[in-house]
């Protein structure tokens, strides 16, 4: 079978689905890291958000992670695609939704709902891609920072972060949202190995409950954040 042939086959699309997921799963673990700067608060009440500022600043002017951005958005772009292949060719074939075969257990409503809740979290991208990367990459219209006596000046995106999250609306959307991801998560991470050929069931168990920490840590972080700032546990004051 050619290259070309296997990845339009139906192995070669879960395949491919199974790589750009973990590979946003990496992303994940990075932007959960970077976001988990603003509690630098909570052991310096100097830091006023200048941990998560100088994290973000790093981030978006070293070349080498404006390269790795572009290489996430083809990534998720890839996988929303091959997502909704997947979702159209199960339809058609049998007729429901989507299904990833947990052998005699049959499928769970995560499995079968994985293309719906996939374009929740695309909807939600897009409003926090509006709220926050677009402001720093493209209208640059946040507010300035110095840091090192004036030495260094960057965007203030902590203050953009506490801002947006003094709406009650927003905080509940991001935690709402962050729910769903909880959901796509909670059955994609182990599936995505096992679509990559690992069916070892001592493997898929260790994997299983490595996905499922990994889903209930992020999930509270994510969630910790927006109800922190709205409660002003964290503030840049």
């Amino acid at each position: 079978m050619k290259w070309s042939q296997f990845f339009t086959s139906a192995v070669g699309r879960k395949f491919v689905m199974a790589l750009t997921g973990i590979f946003l799963v990496t992303f994940l673990i990075v932007h959960v890291g970077l976001n988990s700067c603003i509690f630098a608060d909570w052991v310096d009440t100097t830091d006023n958000g200048e941990m998560f500022n100088k994290a973000a600043h790093f981030m978006g002017s070293t070349i080498i992670t404006r390269i790795l951005e572009a290489v996430l958005f083809i990534g998720f772009i890839i996988h929303i695609i091959q997502g909704y292949v997947i979702e159209a060719k199960n339809r058609a074939r049998r007729g429901q939704g989507y299904n990833i075969e947990l052998g005699s257990r049959g499928s769970t409503w995560m499995s079968r709902s994985m293309a719906l809740l996939g374009t929740l979290i695309f909807m939600f991208l897009i409003l926090h891609i509006s709220k926050f990367w677009w402001a720093s990459r493209v209208s640059q219209d946040l507010a300035q920072v110095s840091y090192d006596g004036g030495r260094t000046e960057m965007h203030n995106l902590f203050l953009r972060m506490y801002d947006v999250f003094q709406n009650p609306v927003l905080v509940i959307i991001y935690i709402i949202s962050v729910i769903v991801l909880g959901f796509h998560l909670w059955h994609g991470f182990h599936s995505a190995f096992r679509s990559m050929g690992v069916h070892n069931k001592k493997y898929l168990s260790l994997l299983k409950g490595l996905g499922y920490g990994f889903t209930i840590i992020v999930c509270v972080m994510f969630i910790l954040m927006p109800v922190s700032m709205y409660l002003d546990w964290v503030n840049p004051n």
